[in-house]
């Protein structure tokens, strides 16, 4: 019962409401009855219905004037109008005031469930329509940009102060700097989020189709306008467009965007007439559009135009400290996916990670993630996980041993090594520590004593997590000296040169 939709049928006519009652009990519908109007507030008082069957014509209190009344009261319930004097008038009279649907008398049995039906589903639909919404607006809110970067967080702060007005916003930075990210938090916080957010890429449509896509074309308009289009900014009404790339627009198409952003209206192609908009626009750039303004490539008066807020985002060699939490987001974000449970990265991988440039800044980190995610084979991505090209970049021979650039260390960088060919020398044996003596060329005494400094015991899967203290200690109170011989060689001095 509880899974069941509700009805509430209110007519004057007895033998109707109970024809329909039946009906509508028999077809799985939770049924309730009304002889007015007034009788129907009554049930409203404790009762949520899903939709509501209503007479056109009552005494004292009628169809219209009930849904009137329902909808200044915010009863959500859907209308759907039944009158035996139907006339198309009445229908879209009904329609206006908020009704669903509108049905004549006398109807068939089939005519009303399909009517129900076709109420159900368009609610379904608007239910999903407003999850997606809140869900959109929770991953591209504020809320979703994560940063303890002092010059990111003073740049929230400024766009959170002005995303409800209609000021004209210039965003720019490197390339995967999160450009079209900060104009998607503008949009979702303002009182504009329930419009249209529209993104285009200046730079990618042929300048021959760039202004028909922004402004749209008339049927006729050249030879392949075979119908009437709108652009992207009609498109974006009451919503916002983000003009990706703006420095890539052709002079042409400046002055007519210029004249757009002044005028709040575009002229399709072919057409005469002007279409009001209300848009509120963003300009990303990955150029710095004061010098093309200089160089004569852009010209200065839509630059001044629309850099009414300029934000300018730091590379992310430039906000370090910001690398760790967005591994983290990623983490949550991709492990899911893939059904991983990732805790996080191995010390030698997060060292990596910190001491790369990622000139391709957050989207190149995002990709470099997501693969070491989907390689991971357990909880700790490790160095072999992250993409070859940051294993090449410090010039090492053997993937997995990474140096980083500032480590001038010979001890410390043996250390490393010799720790990581004892990990993959378990990994390939399954934590046999004879075979893997053999194949790192030691003792197995020596081996016990070096699983036991590096604490490979502990993090290490299968067999390794077996090994007790009372069996590592011993080798480890004993072999000191048998130790050195194995694992350490004392370079020639001609060799360091």
């Amino acid at each position: 019962m509880a899974n069941k939709l509700k009805v509430l049928v209110v007519d004057d006519e007895e033998n109707l409401r109970h024809w329909l009652k039946l009906i509508l009990t028999d077809a799985g519908y939770e049924t309730d009855e009304a002889a007015s109007g007034e009788e129907a507030f009554k049930k409203f008082e404790n009762n949520i219905y899903d939709f509501v069957l209503c007479d056109i014509r009552m005494p004292k209190m009628d169809g219209p004037s009930m849904l009137h009344e329902m909808r200044r009261r915010q009863i959500p319930a859907t209308v759907i109008m039944m009158s035996a004097y139907g006339s198309e008038e009445t229908a879209v009279e009904a329609m206006k005031l908020g009704a669903y649907d509108y049905i004549s008398k006398p109807f068939r049995q089939d005519e009303i469930l399909l009517v129900l039906r076709k109420a159900e589903e368009r609610e379904r639909l608007v239910r999903e329509n407003r999850i997606l919404r809140r869900q959109v607006v929770n991953d591209y809110g504020f809320q979703n940009i994560v940063t303890r970067n002092p010059r990111m967080q003073e740049i929230l702060q400024t766009v959170l102060k002005i995303a409800d007005y209609k000021t004209t916003v210039l965003i720019s930075g490197e390339s995967g700097t999160g450009k079209e990210l900060i104009a998607r938090a503008i949009h979702y916080s303002s009182s504009r989020k329930d419009g249209p957010f529209v993104a285009v890429n200046c730079g990618a449509i042929p300048e021959n189709l760039l202004e028909s896509e922004l402004f749209g074309h008339v049927k006729g308009a050249f030879t392949d306008a075979s119908y009437t289009k709108k652009g992207l900014f009609e498109e974006a009404d009451e919503g916002t467009i983000l003009l990706d790339e703006i420095g890539e627009l052709p002079p042409l198409l400046q002055v007519k965007l210029l004249r757009v952003l002044q005028e709040e209206e575009v002229r399709r192609v072919g057409d005469t007439r002007p279409v009001p908009i209300n848009v509120r626009v963003i300009a990303a750039t990955v150029h710095d559009l004061a010098d093309e303004v200089k160089n004569n490539r852009f010209r200065a008066d839509l630059f001044y135009r629309i850099n009414v807020l300029s934000i300018a985002l730091p590379p992310l060699r430039e906000r370090k400290e910001d690398i760790p939490l967005l591994v983290n987001h990623f983490i949550e974000k991709f492990a899911p996916r893939f059904n991983k449970h990732i805790k996080g990265l191995s010390k030698e991988a997060a060292e990596m990670v910190m001491d790369n440039d990622w000139s391709g800044n957050i989207r190149e980190l995002e990709n470099a993630m997501e693969r070491a995610i989907a390689l991971a084979e357990g909880e700790i991505i490790q160095v072999n996980d992250l993409p070859p090209y940051l294993r090449e970049k410090y010039g090492t021979s053997s993937p997995g041993i990474f140096i980083p650039q500032q480590e001038l260390s010979i001890k410390k960088i043996s250390q490393k090594m010799e720790k990581q060919l004892i990990q993959r020398a378990l990994e390939k044996t399954n934590g046999n520590r004879t075979q893997a003596a053999k194949l790192l060329e030691i003792s197995h005494r020596a081996l016990i004593y070096k699983i036991k400094e590096y604490g490979l015991d502990k993090t290490l899967p299968g067999r390794l997590k077996s090994y007790q203290e009372d069996e590592l200690e011993p080798a480890a109170q004993n072999l000191q000296e048998d130790t050195k011989p194995d694992l350490e060689t004392t370079p020639n001095p001609g060799e360091l040169k």
